[in-house]
Order: structure tokens, then sequence, then C-alpha cells
């Protein structure tokens, strides 16, 4: 292991040519009505997760800067899209439906102009894998075109009328105002795009704070959403949450707040706003997944996706599997088999080829897991893989701790990183206590081919998170299907079809069935006199 250390961070001539850093990236731009205005005030340093060997030395790399704005010019921001929302009466919520679609798809072949340089950034900026970065990026472009075939779709559902007790109607969906958008750092392209987009093919005007991690990759981006919308539609702002999310929220003038992070955070920021009633909330937050392997089990298929599903992208996802309950007798062979599948990841750089261990974004993180590390161990686990726990600068190689209980910190607390704690069990009660009294409903797995020992399982936990996996690991994908949570996870549904939901509102036009109402109602939709009342059907 120390050999490994020793050769893990590469000099700088040994970094393939396509993916080499040239000068630091100093960005003053920020994105306010249409127009990329220039920050003059202090940036905050973006350094990377990769170390480089220089002169016998491993030093962190600066990757460059990013706007530090204050609450003022954030709160310019809010007003450009305040006024482009106009209280509803603006261009871009009154614009019909194939036209916003337009502007989306303009922007989407924009985006993909400049796939390389955002998947560059993505392994510079957060330490993701080439692949899982193309994928990554991909994967939010699939992501745009589901959600513009899914608008059509609802919309072709609601170009007809309906007749109800003598009463004619039509049902549309309507903007809500004003959304604050906010990503994680783990996935600062997708699952920020997955409430971004929608919220703004709905008709909502918006104000997009990039992740705290992953703030320079969305420059590439910012000349794409400038050209691509309406003055104040679409709106970047930089600068620490605390000053600048927070003056948003307690302006009052933020109608939707899409956020993905901590429960604590979210509840902090709710309650600034002086009107939480009408405070439209899609929030992902945090989970504490169970893996629960039971005694009658496809033991290859469980270490196969259980090691999957703690240590893709070094467990730093929000459906990472976050702490292991293996029934004690398969154990031995459970930890036996995981040991060896753990050994076969290759650590690295990013842009190695195979590479599935990275190092780690977060600064202070190898101290937390370590922290966590001591805990378990002072308490009797062990960590049993060879050089679990080990580290250099911001890596950490994975540790799988054995037997954890719930004295320890590693039982209770999502670690968000590349630890795996297994919990031996005899009673399944045991594991059921735990779903149940967890703070945490987002998602667990289940491993085990007993149909009955499932189907019980199944029914136990089905009103304790929002997807229950069968011998498969957590996730959220395929988007068309609801990702959700329960209890302090998450608050709202999304997925391609639930987003166009979240971020608008069902508005009914109606009228008596009489003659003159009908010819009344045939004549604006002939002369095509509203943008909402319509019986257009886009392909």
């Amino acid at each position: 292991m120390d050999r490994l250390l020793d050769s893990l961070f590469p000099s700088a001539e040994s970094i393939p040519e396509t993916w080499r850093l040239e000068a630091p990236l100093e960005q003053r731009d920020y994105l306010v009505n249409g127009e990329l205005r220039r920050w003059d005030g202090p940036l905050a340093t973006v350094r990377s997760p990769v170390w480089l060997k220089e002169g016998g030395e491993e030093r962190q790399v600066v990757l460059g800067s990013a706007p530090l704005l204050d609450a003022d010019t954030a709160l310019t921001a809010l007003d450009a899209a305040v006024q482009a929302y106009d209280k509803g009466r603006g261009a871009w919520p009154n614009m019909r439906v194939a036209e916003r679609i337009q502007h989306v798809e303009t922007f989407l072949a924009r985006m993909r102009e400049q796939r390389q340089a955002v998947v560059k950034l993505l392994m510079w900026e957060i330490g993701k894998n080439l692949k899982d970065s193309e994928k990554e990026f991909d994967r939010t472009c699939d992501y745009i075109v589901d959600t513009i075939n899914a608008l059509k779709d609802l919309d072709r559902r609601s170009s007809r009328f309906e007749l109800e007790q003598g009463t004619l109607g039509q049902i549309r969906r309507a903007p809500l105002g004003v959304a604050l958008c906010m990503g994680p750092y783990n996935y600062p392209l997708n699952e920020t795009f997955t409430t971004l987009i929608p919220a703004l093919i709905m008709g909502n005007t918006v104000v997009f704070k990039p992740a705290k991690f992953g703030v320079l990759l969305i420059r590439p981006l910012l000349e794409a959403f400038r050209d691509s919308f309406p003055p104040g539609v679409i709106n970047v702002i930089y600068g620490r949450g605390r000053e600048t999310v927070s003056a948003l929220m307690a302006s009052g003038n933020v109608d939707v707040f899409a956020f993905i992070g901590t429960h604590k955070a979210a509840s902090d920021l709710k309650k600034l706003h002086p009107r939480p009633h009408r405070l439209r909330a899609a929030l992902g937050l945090d989970a504490k997944n169970p893996g629960i392997v039971l005694p009658q089990v496809d033991l290859d298929n469980a270490v196969e996706e259980a090691v999957t599903g703690a240590l893709s992208f070094n467990g730093q996802r929000c459906t990472a599997l976050k702490i292991l309950f293996v029934h004690e007798d398969v154990v031995d062979a459970f930890l036996d088999k995981f040991q060896r599948k753990l050994a076969a990841l290759k650590p690295g750089m990013p842009w190695e080829p195979g590479v599935a261990l990275t190092p780690l974004p977060e600064p202070g993180k190898v101290d937390y897991l370590d922290g966590l590390v001591a805990d378990a161990t002072a308490k009797g686990a062990r960590v049993l893989n060879e050089g679990g726990g080990q580290s250099r600068g911001s890596f950490f190689y994975p540790a799988l701790l054995y037997p954890v209980n719930q004295q320890m910190r590693v039982y209770h607390e999502e670690q968000f990183g590349p630890l795996v704690p297994v919990v031996p069990y005899r009673d399944l009660q045991t594991v059921i206590n735990y779903v149940l009294d967890s703070d945490y409903g987002q998602q667990l797995s289940l491993f085990g081919n007993d149909p009955a020992t499932i189907g019980s399982l199944v029914d136990t936990f089905a009103n304790q998170v929002g997807r229950i996996n069968i011998n498969a690991q957590c996730q959220r994908g395929p988007d068309t299907y609801p990702f959700n949570g329960r209890k302090n996870s998450a608050e709202g549904t999304l997925s391609v079809h639930d987003a166009l939901r979240v971020f608008s509102i069902r508005t009914l036009v109606a009228t008596r069935f009489q003659e003159a109402n009908k010819e009344l109602i045939s004549e604006i939709i002939r002369n095509r006199q509203s943008s909402f009342l319509t019986t257009d059907y886009i392909f």
C-alpha cells in the first residue's frame, strides 16, 4: 500500500495531453439578465482533488478561481428573474410550449459542443473518473431530450377540452414563478439539470447557483445559456451560499426551491422565507441506505452489487449503500468475497483507464473518515482489507469495517465516502428496527432468494423508504422512475415526468356549455388569440 500511495499522484508531464491543464482559469463572469457581467470583487480559489509531483514533493493543484458574489449582486440576479416572470405576464411564462421547447433544444445543441471541456473539468474538479464523467454528461443530454418528449406528451393530453356536468373546460399546466436551483457536488451537472431544465421548460424563470465543488465546469455553458434563452429567464450566480442564497430566500421572491444537499441546510434556508406556505420545494437530502443480505442468497451477486453500490464514485452518492447488514450464516463468506472484489478495484487518477478509486474533492474529508475509523476500531471493529483506511493527500483507500454496532458513529452517520460498515445479525427484527427507527428513508436493497421472506420485507419497508431494490444496488435510474424519499431524505418527487409537475400547477379554463360560449372559445382558438387556450398538437 505504501508503494501504491507513493506512485498514486503523477507528474504534470505524465498526464495525457488531452487531459492536461492549461493555465489556471480565473473566472469573473456571471450571468444576469442575458448579460455576462464581470465581477471585480474577491474570488474563491478552486482546488482540485488531484495532487501533482513536483521537485520531489506533492502539491495540490489550483484549478483557478470563481466569483465570490455578495448578497446585493445575487439579488440583482433575482430581480432579473422576477422581472422576466413579471408576475406571470412575462414573455417566457406566456410563450407557447412549442416555442419554449425550441429554446431548450437550441441550448442542448450548444451544450453538446462543450462535452470535452465539461468532462475534463468534471475529472479535475471532483475526481470523477473519465468513464463516469462522460456518462454524466451524456446522461444529462439524454435527460433533456426525455424531458422535451415528456412535455410534448403532457401537452398533447392537455390540448383537448373536457365536458363534465354542463361545464366545458381545458386543463393545462402553468408555471409557478421564480425558481432557485442548487445542485450537489457529486453530480454537479446531472442532478442540477434534473431540476433546472424542467423548471425552465415549464415557463418558470430561474436563478441557478452551481455546486460548491464543480463550479468551474459550468463556465463552458454560460454563453449557451445566454444565447439560448431570453434575458432574465436563466441567471447564474456564484459565491458562498450563506451570504448569497440566504439573501435570496429572505427576499420572499423565490417561489420554487430546488435543492440537493443536507436536510439541515434545506431546513435553515426554508426558514428564511417570509412566506413559507407559498414556497414549493423539491429537495433531495441525506440518506443512510442499508443493504440487507439474507441467509438464502446468491452471494456472488450480493457481493458484486454491494461493492459497486458502496464504492462507485468512492461512495460519494446519496444512493450509495451506506451500511450492510449480513446474516451470521453467510457473513464470513460474504466478507471474504467482498475483500477480493475490493482489492481488484484500481486506484489512480480520473483519466487513467479502468480506474475505480480516485481522490476526494471535499476538504477535510480524509480527516473525517479517519475519525470514523478510529471511533469504530476503538469500539471493537476491525479494518479487514489490506491497506484499508490508509491515505495520501486527498486520497483515502476504502476501509471495510467489521463488526459494526450501534455504539459506533458510522452506524448512524452518513459517511459519504469510501467506508463500508458491515453489521452481523441473527434476528431479522434487528434490521427491521434499524429501518423503522432511522431518520432517513430514501432507499434500501434486499439480497435474497426466499420468496416468503422477500415478500414480507417488501411489505414491511414499503412505508419506510421511497424505493426497494431486490438483488440490486440502490440507484436513481432509470430517470423515468420516481426518485424520492421519506423522513429526512427528500421532499417531493423527481423523475422525467414528475419534475414537470413539480415545477408547474394545473390551471383550468371553464365555461358553461352554451352556444355563445362555444363560439367564443372556438374563435379564440381559431384566431390564435391565446397562448394558453389552444388545441395545438406538438409533434
